[in-house]
């Protein structure tokens, strides 16, 4: 069963950019959307990420994003579960 997950990240250290987005890309078949935004002003950036996946899948991402150094992460779950529907592939 799938959940339902937003994943706020923070990011202070911009040099981690291309860590967050190779871990993003590795689980972009689980990504509904995502939205960044640059704050100049505070020279850090905000991006919100939406999952559709298993409860283990969100929790491994946002483990991985989180133990980045200058990368604050939190996770914010459906209260639901969702039939895992299958693909015709």
């Amino acid at each position: 069963m799938n959940r339902i997950a937003l994943i706020g990240i923070i990011v202070e250290d911009t040099a981690r950019s291309a860590e967050i987005n190779s871990l993003l890309h590795e689980y972009g078949e689980f990504i509904i959307g995502r939205m960044g935004v640059p704050y100049r002003e505070r020279k850090v950036s905000v991006i919100s990420v939406m999952l559709d996946a298993p409860g283990d899948v969100i929790n491994s991402l946002s483990g991985k994003l989180g133990m980045l150094e200058g990368v604050s992460v939190k996770t914010v779950y459906s209260k639901g579960e969702f039939p895992t529907e299958k693909k015709d592939e």
